[in-house]
């Protein structure tokens, strides 16, 4: 018989314990029995079997209770990997401290879901099969985000809480377990129950949170990018690396000037361009990208963990790379002086700036130069460029001429950059200057890519495709809308074209409300995405467009190599060791492309998000020490409780609550995007610029606060009648919290939608 039991309500550890070593079957009674338990502790104890038959942990039998070796037909399942396209999850319930640990199930997805991602919940059917256990998904349920990002803090007491450095979550939680976390460390944790009264419990220490480069981590944790990789791929690539690819098959360029043009910071180099004129007005031109296909092949530990992060992150202190450093900073990127495995588009380009022709073969490339935009900008400028610069910008001069025709749309919003010193730290946040030298490689690389799809596209071939959908109706009524609140007109019915947007911005000529309207623009456009269903890139106006030019930093570049690859017969020889044969499409994604596709859209999204969520924080780093000064602002978003706005030439969206505008009532006006006073006719509308005082800049969650100064600011209207005093809304009392408690860190959002 098992060891006695101390009366009281057992845990499910004990409970698990006592059925795996009675001698005779346990149900409620004897489980009852041996732990003591009376009155309420019997209907607790009812309770908690139950939940733990509907986690799988026993059988559910009422008259005897067993242990089970793995999980119910029915519940609830977390996906924790995604490998070479399938999802791996176990039981959401399953507790870590278990004896044993969590069964991974197989996941068989129905054709009409959404591909999987880890982190997903789904209810599945499940049953063990000779190879072990499968679940056939039926339905993906609600994101529940168990782990929690926060910096501890101490009471009086000495009782821990988790402030949470995610801005949109705006209470502490207390701390159930400290897990030897100390006061003012960044620690990831995650819930202690069920309950919400229950707390968290911190399952691992990140250490300083103003660590000059702990942003970029809180955000790779907070979205969950996979930033290490396996042993296994690791290995792999360092395998690949040493492959060598056959010179008599491959094209050879070495004898072209080609040149790489990167940032002066770049790690890797995915693509390098050349021109030369051919006599007839028009150019020859060769873009020359890395061939990453022919190092990472289909089904390959490598090849799994660049489909499972999707693409590479970029942040002001680190990369984490798609692929392996010996692969991404080494052998695949096209290094100056190096002989270089590359995927070559030739172009031929018209007087006129059309691609009239094109073919795609592998090459051997020896770059002649890697250079920053500003270097080839100065020699450029100065009279100094070699004849391969001058010969690009005068392809490029031509490739002009045909983006003027169809007349992409142009919004010339600012981009921030932070500059770090040596140490880590912040020495400038500074908007990133656009150079013709930028536009010279740009549209070279739109050229290929095109080229690339419609290359596909003459054999017939799958396409990951770049779309960019036109907004849609209900955006461009709001659009229209929002136009007829500052006095411009927007006609719905004709066919809706960047052109439009171009000439509107275009006929405007105060600075302030160009911008406004390129952010409302922008606001209605839909989300660019990667799918094998064409429907064109709106933005670009063009209608086939693939991403051909990054397969360093983008799987779906990849997937478009590959593509070629098989289309174009440019297999190289089977490589020996062991190594995946093939460099084309697997028949896996030649049959399903849409799942890969909109996994690595949805990768993109999560990258975009973290990069612009450390941004924020380093912005708010930088303007922590000046917290009380005065800046010229431009208010950015408009709600009902109040109205955001960003700094001129710095960026950094802060929020200036309703209640800090005084104890006049202001309106919300949806369509005009203002809040209007209801006494004086004060207005603050989308695109105003105002005067601000600095009131909160938090590095931990990047939310800026501002503070109106002294009343002023706002544009005056003719108020529409003075509003009854017994009406007017009290002034905003900020809520105590409990006595010893500290301060919660503050969270505002942003208005701006990006």
């Amino acid at each position: 018989m098992p060891r006695k039991i101390v009366p009281g309500l057992p845990s499910r550890e004990q409970i698990l314990e006592f059925i795996q070593t009675s001698d005779t079957p346990a149900g409620k009674r004897e489980i009852g029995k041996a732990f003591g338990l009376k009155g309420q502790e019997r209907i607790a104890l009812k309770r908690l079997l139950k939940d733990m038959a509907e986690d799988g942990l026993i059988d559910g039998k009422k008259t005897a209770f067993h242990r089970m070796g793995g999980v119910p037909k029915v519940t609830v399942l977390r996906v924790v990997d995604v490998d070479d396209g399938e999802a791996i999850a176990v039981p959401d319930a399953w507790h870590p401290d278990d004896a044993t640990p969590p069964p991974r199930l197989r996941v068989i997805e129905g054709k009409k879901q959404a591909a999987l991602k880890v982190g997903d919940r789904v209810l599945a059917r499940t049953e063990e099969t000779g190879s072990g256990w499968t679940a056939h998904s039926m339905k993906k349920l609600p994101a529940r985000d168990d782990a929690i990002l926060g910096v501890v803090e101490l009471d009086g007491s000495g009782k821990g809480w988790l402030a949470p450095v995610d801005k949109r979550v705006r209470n502490s939680s207390p701390i159930a377990d400290l897990g030897g976390a100390e006061a003012g460390q960044l620690v990831l944790a995650e819930a202690a129950g069920r309950s919400p009264r229950a707390g968290v419990k911190v399952v691992e220490v990140l250490g300083d949170p103003l660590a000059p480069r702990s942003y970029s981590l809180i955000a790779i944790h907070k979205y969950g990018i996979p930033h290490t990789f396996r042993e296994e791929a690791l290995a792999e690539a360092e395998v690949a690396a040493k492959l060598p690819f056959s010179e008599e098959q491959r094209e050879d360029l070495r004898h072209l000037p080609i040149v790489a043009i990167d940032p002066a910071d770049a790690r890797d180099h995915d693509d390098a361009i050349w021109a030369e004129p051919d006599g007839e007005g028009g150019f020859n031109a060769v873009v020359a990208i890395a061939d990453v296909s022919f190092y990472v092949r289909p089904g390959g530990m490598v090849d799994r963990e660049a489909r499972r992060r999707g693409n590479s992150a970029y942040f002001p202190d680190r990369v984490v790379p798609m692929l392996p450093e010996v692969l991404s900073a080494d052998v695949c990127s096209l290094k100056e002086g190096a002989d270089r495995a590359a995927m070559a588009c030739h172009l031929h380009i018209d007087s006129h700036g059309r691609v009239k022709d094109w073919r795609f073969t592998r090459a051997l490339v020896r770059i002649s130069e890697v250079m920053a935009y500003e270097d080839a900008q100065a020699r450029i400028d100065s009279g100094e460029a070699g004849e391969n610069l001058r010969n690009l910008w005068a392809a490029w001069r031509v490739l002009f001429k045909a983006r003027e025709a169809r007349d992409p749309l142009e919004l010339e919003l600012p981009e921030r950059r932070v500059i770090l010193d040596e140490r880590g730290r912040i020495a400038e946040i500074a908007i990133r200057e656009r150079l013709d030298a930028h536009r010279v490689v740009e549209d070279f690389m739109i050229a290929a890519n095109v080229a690339a799809a419609k290359a596909l596209e003459s054999k017939a071939s799958p396409v990951v495709y770049r779309v960019h959908e036109p907004p849609s109706r209900e955006k461009l009524i709001a659009l229209r809308d929002y136009f007829a609140s500052i006095g411009k007109k927007l006609a719905l019915g004709q066919v809706i074209t960047p052109s439009l947007f171009n000439r509107m911005i275009k006929d405007i000529a105060d600075e302030g409300e160009k911008a406004l309207v390129m952010e409302a623009v922008l606001r209605s456009q839909t989300q660019a995405y990667y799918g094998p269903q064409n429907a064109g890139h709106f933005g670009l106006s063009l209608g086939s467009y693939a991403h051909f030019t990054s397969p360093i930093r983008r799987y779906a570049d990849l997937l478009v190599h590959r593509a070629l690859v098989d289309s174009f017969h440019l297999e190289q020889p089977k490589p020996k060791g062991n190594l995946p044969p093939a460099s084309g499409l697997s028949e896996k994604d030649r049959e399903d492309l849409s799942k890969v596709t909109e996994a690595i859209s949805q990768t993109e999204r999560r990258a975009m998000e973290a990069e612009r969520d450390t941004i924020d924080r380093y912005v708010a780093a930088w303007l922590s020490g000046r917290v009380g000064e005065t800046f010229k602002t431009r208010i950015t978003g408009v709600q009902s409780f109040g109205f955001f706005a960003t700094i001129v030439g710095l960026g950094g969206d802060g929020l200036v609550p309703v209640s800090s505008l005084g104890r006049e009532y202001f309106r919300y006006d949806e369509a005009a995007r203002a809040l209007v006073g209801e006494d004086t006719g004060t207005r603050f509308a989308v695109g105003d610029m105002i005067e601000l005082r600095l009131g909160e800049a938090n590095p931990l969650t990047g939310a800026l606060k501002f503070e109106r100064i002294d009343g002023e600011g706002g544009q005056r209207i003719e108020p529409r009648g003075a509003r009854p005093e017994a009406k007017k809304k009290p002034p905003f009392k900020k809520p105590q919290g409990p006595r010893g408690r500290p301060g919660n860190i503050r969270h505002q959002g942003r208005g701006r939608k990006k």
